[in-house]
């Protein structure tokens, strides 16, 4: 199991600041379950697949970006954090 915590329009789009899901064998593989299940929106309409594509994460308190996550194994893993770009940062 791994633990998900949502920040800003991640949590907005999700509708929830944090869940605990089966962890799949890469981050790609564990994104793309999360897009096709959660597919509400944010008020502007973004979808939680179509923020992901913006988004870094840290697994583990390790940074990686989306084009890096289907190289990224979440073998052992226990949290990863979604980090929509912040305004003001």
């Amino acid at each position: 199991m791994v633990e998900i915590r949502y920040f800003a329009a991640a949590r907005a789009a999700r509708g929830a600041a944090h869940e605990v899901v089966p962890a799949d064998d890469t981050l790609a593989d564990l994104l793309d379950d999360l897009g096709r299940r959660h597919t509400d929106s944010t008020a502007g309409g973004m979808t939680l697949a179509g923020i992901f594509d913006r988004c870094s994460f840290l697994v583990d308190g390790r940074t990686v970006t989306r084009p890096d996550a289907s190289a990224t194994s979440l073998a052992g893993v226990g949290r990863v954090d979604v980090l929509p770009p912040f305004a003001g940062g």
